[in-house]
């Protein structure tokens, strides 16, 4: 029954972000007619302006679709919370996830493995067990697909492996980064964030160069409850930033 790993990949993404923003906003003040605002040609520039103003409706033209495998039921019930959003999940219930078709595979967490090789063993061989616990409940049940699945389910962990198509705005992916880039959030949905955080700038650098946890542009929102890392977040923002070509 293999570990798996978080990977994250953007299947699909309006073609020019930048334009369509570009463009929403500036018919909004404009006389002219839509082939002559997409002959305007966007800017950085005017993106900024757009956000300092406070103007995001615009934003919300931009969508992006993320591919995401690797990541634990956990993890999907912290996401779902985003609900200007579209998931298409794998179903626990149509695929079976017993030791015939493959066993089920799972996220370990890094706290239990920085307790080291006897710490993962002891959570590899509970996951053993819950895999057993399940094949049985399929048989139990008379292995007969989606009608023994939907109950032998209920024992499988919150480690069990998911896979996901996420489709969000540009606007809602502005706050799932504020709240989801920032320490406090828990570590799995955190580095998600940042790998589609990373996706994301790379396709339109105007629209999410500021994109982040409040600290990367200004003061820590948490509060008391800061992590006190303001550098290193501002400092692995950095590093996206100049991967895509910004100083």
């Amino acid at each position: 029954m293999p570990k798996t790993k978080l990977k994250t990949v953007l299947l699909a993404a309006t073609p020019d972000p930048e334009l369509i923003v570009s463009m929403g906003a500036k018919l909004c003040y404009s006389k002219a007619d839509i082939a002559a605002l997409e002959q305007t040609a966007k800017s950085p520039e005017f993106i900024d302006r757009l956000t300092q103003m406070g103007h995001l409706s615009p934003i919300e033209h931009a969508v992006f679709s993320f591919g995401i495998e690797g990541v634990s039921r956990a993890l999907l019930a912290q996401i779902t919370r985003h609900r200007i959003a579209s998931f298409s999940v794998q179903s626990q219930r149509y695929v079976n996830q017993s030791a015939k078709k493959g066993e089920f595979s799972y996220v370990i967490p890094p706290s239990i493995e920085a307790l080291g090789t006897e710490a993962v063993q002891k959570f590899e061989s509970q996951m053993n067990t819950m895999q057993k616990w399940y094949d049985e409940w399929v048989d139990a049940l008379g292995n007969a697909g989606e009608k023994s699945n939907e109950d032998a389910r209920f024992v499988l962990p919150n480690a069990c492996e998911t896979k996901m198509i996420v489709t969000m705005n540009a606007r809602e992916l502005l706050h799932f980064f504020a709240l989801r880039c920032c320490n406090r959030a828990q570590w799995e949905i955190r580095e998600l964030a940042w790998q589609m955080l990373a996706l994301a700038m790379e396709k339109a650098p105007a629209l999410f160069k500021s994109a982040g946890p409040a600290c990367v542009n200004g003061v820590c929102s948490e509060g008391k409850m800061s992590c006190g890392r303001m550098a290193e977040v501002r400092e692995r923002h950095r590093k996206l930033m100049e991967g895509c070509g910004h100083e």
